[in-house]
């Protein structure tokens, strides 16, 4: 039975929860894991670089010098790579859909295994939800402060119903990321040390985990 700290926004461990072994009997392949993170970071690219050859730079097609009779090189044009301003040779191009497919079971493996993992790892902690009055940074560094975690990245998840004041006054701070629980990705996961989940969103955790 893992036993998992509670914790409400002052930082004072109000609590535990128990989290069945059951549900954190889970494995993943480590090379499925890597193609699902490298997937990811594939689709995030914009794939937008561009530069222009010598056929669309705007330059005169006037030959820059004589072709015979000055002891120089034969030159065609000013658009030629090798002039200040000419064009660039096999410069990146836009590229075609670069978007890779990830297999839903595998996803879903994959967000579980790390979730059970950090569970293991005691990197998960509770936080009971409150109502804050108004969004105030200093409440969560000092929340940060009592649990340890502010000098860790550390990723709080969240029912659908977002808690706009918490949100707020943590995405001011350094590796410090906010997230629904049914929107998360691999990449969060495996890029931050520890998990804050708030204590409404623990029922959809255990379902996502059995």
């Amino acid at each position: 039975m893992a036993i998992v700290k509670k914790f409400d926004l002052s930082g004072k461990e109000i609590g535990t929860v128990q989290i069945n072994d059951d549900l954190l009997d889970l494995s993943a392949h480590p090379q499925m894991v890597k193609d699902y993170i490298v997937a990811i970071r594939n689709n995030a690219r914009q794939w937008s670089a561009n530069t222009k050859g010598r056929k669309e730079v705007n330059r005169t097609g006037k030959k820059p010098h004589p072709q015979k009779g000055q002891g120089r090189s034969r030159q065609g044009c000013l658009a030629a790579p090798q002039y200040k301003g000419g064009g660039i040779v096999f410069g990146p191009k836009p590229k075609f859909d670069q978007h890779v497919r990830i297999n839903k079971r595998e996803r879903q493996a994959v967000i579980r295994f790390l979730l059970a993992e950090k569970i293991k790892a005691n990197q998960l902690h509770v936080l009971k939800s409150e109502k804050m009055a108004k969004p105030k940074t200093k409440i969560v560094v000092d929340f940060l402060k009592a649990v340890n975690l502010i000098d860790h990245r550390v990723l709080f998840l969240d029912t659908a119903e977002k808690q706009e004041e918490l949100y707020l006054s943590l995405r001011n701070l350094p590796k410090k990321e906010y997230s629904f629980l049914f929107n998360i990705n691999g990449y969060n996961l495996a890029l931050c040390r520890d998990v804050v989940i708030m204590d409404s969103a623990l029922d959809q955790l255990l379902t996502i985990l059995g």
